[in-house]
């Protein structure tokens, strides 16, 4: 499994955000996007993830990709396990990756509860849990310890470690100081978006 990109830019409306990004992660890799808000951080991870197109340059990604984003996508009228059974099946995985994924975020005890209850770091834990059971090699983690607690936020960097660890890939893109060791640092510069 690789995720590389090669001269990648990127424009919103008529404005670049950034250009000439190259980097190549294999497994057990990590890089963390920095740089100020507006400047494109978000807009690389969804290039990573095949949602943009970049402006230049390419992308070239071997492995299933997870997808961690502001938006979890999660149906707040079903259960906290029943809406992560739905993203599971379509990832191919068990209903015991459910579980063991709720487990490793700490929310085991709110399996039945409905998703519109979660506090919005919860739901944030939820999300997590979602890319943890997919069981892709490849995490693209946009702000994921945005609404998180400290000791949640301790849990996070666990994860990544043992994915990492596993032979995992992870890009992250972050305002917030995440653990990472050993993570290359993609720094975004420039004037960013409105």
């Amino acid at each position: 499994m690789s995720l590389a990109f090669r001269g990648v830019a990127c424009d919103r409306g008529a404005r670049r955000l950034f250009e000439g990004v190259s980097f190549a992660l294999a497994a057990g890799e990590a890089a963390v996007v920095a740089g100020p808000n507006g400047v494109g951080k978000s807009s690389l991870i969804r290039i990573a993830a095949g949602l943009l197109s970049p402006a230049e340059g390419e992308v070239a990604v071997t492995g299933r990709i997870a997808l961690l984003v502001g938006a979890a996508a999660l149906d707040a009228e079903r259960t906290v396990c029943e809406a992560l059974r739905f993203w599971a099946k379509l990832d191919g995985a068990d209903a015991a990756a459910v579980t063991r994924a709720l487990d490793d975020v700490g929310l085991a005890a709110l399996a039945g509860v409905p998703v519109r209850m979660l506090s919005t770091g919860q739901r944030r834990r939820v999300a997590m849990a979602r890319v943890v059971a997919s069981g892709a090699p490849i995490w693209l983690l946009d702000e994921p310890g945005n609404g998180l607690d400290a000791a949640s936020l301790g849990q996070l960097e666990a994860l990544i470690a043992r994915h990492r660890g596993a032979g995992g890939i992870v890009l992250a893109a972050t305002h917030l100081p995440l653990a990472m060791p050993d993570a290359r640092i993609i720094s975004l510069s420039g004037e960013g978006a409105a």
